[in-house]
C-alpha cells in the first residue's frame, strides 16, 4: 500500500536539498514521499532551463543523498530517486507557466468557458494574476484571459 508522507517531511527535504541543487544549477521541481518503512522512496523532481540529463540526475543524486542521510528525515531506510518531472507534467508553480511561453498547452478549466471544460493554444502571456492563452483552433484565433483560480490544471502538449 502506497501512503503519501506529509507535508513537515516533504518540506524539511525541500529545505535541505534545494540549495544544494541550486549550487549545481539545477532547480528543485517538486519531491514526493511514497510508501511506508523501509520501502519508502523520496522521489526529488529536478529541472533547469535546457532540460535535464541523465549526467544531471546522476550528479543530483550523488550530492543530496548524503545531505539527506545527515538530516535523517525518516526514521528507517528509503530509496531516493531523482529524475527529471517530464514534459507533459502538470504545472504547479508560476516558473512553469514562464517555462511554456510560447509553447502549445492544454488547461482544464473549474468552470466551462463558453461551454468549454479545456483550453488548448498557445501560452502567450504570464503575470501574477494569470495567463492568456491564443487559440487558433478552431478558426477565428481568438485571445482566452485565465485567472490561475479558474485553473484547475494546466500542461505543455507534447507532440512528437
Amino acid at each position: 500500500m502506497l501512503v503519501k508522507e506529509s507535508r513537515p517531511v516533504v518540506d524539511r527535504i525541500s529545505e535541505v536539498v534545494s540549495p544544494i541543487l541550486w549550487a549545481l544549477g539545477l532547480e528543485l521541481v517538486d519531491v514526493v514521499c511514497v510508501g511506508q518503512g523501509a520501502r519508502s522512496i523520496v522521489r526529488v523532481y529536478i529541472d533547469r532551463s535546457g532540460g535535464i540529463t541523465v549526467e544531471d540526475c546522476g550528479r543530483a543524486h550523488l550530492a543530496i543523498g548524503p545531505a539527506l542521510d545527515v538530516a535523517d528525515p525518516f526514521p528507517h531506510a528509503y530509496t531516493l530517486e531523482v529524475s527529471s518531472p517530464g514534459l507533459d507534467r502538470a504545472f504547479k508553480r508560476i516558473q512553469d507557466y514562464r517555462r511554456a511561453l510560447g509553447k502549445q498547452v492544454s488547461v482544464k478549466l473549474r468552470q466551462p468557458i463558453s461551454g468549454e471544460w479545456r483550453v488548448i493554444g498557445e501560452l502567450a502571456e504570464v503575470n501574477e494574476q494569470g495567463v492568456i492563452v491564443v487559440v487558433s483552433d478552431p478558426r477565428p484565433e481568438r485571445t482566452v484571459i485565465l485567472e490561475f483560480g479558474s485553473i484547475a490544471e494546466a500542461r505543455r502538449v507534447v507532440t512528437f
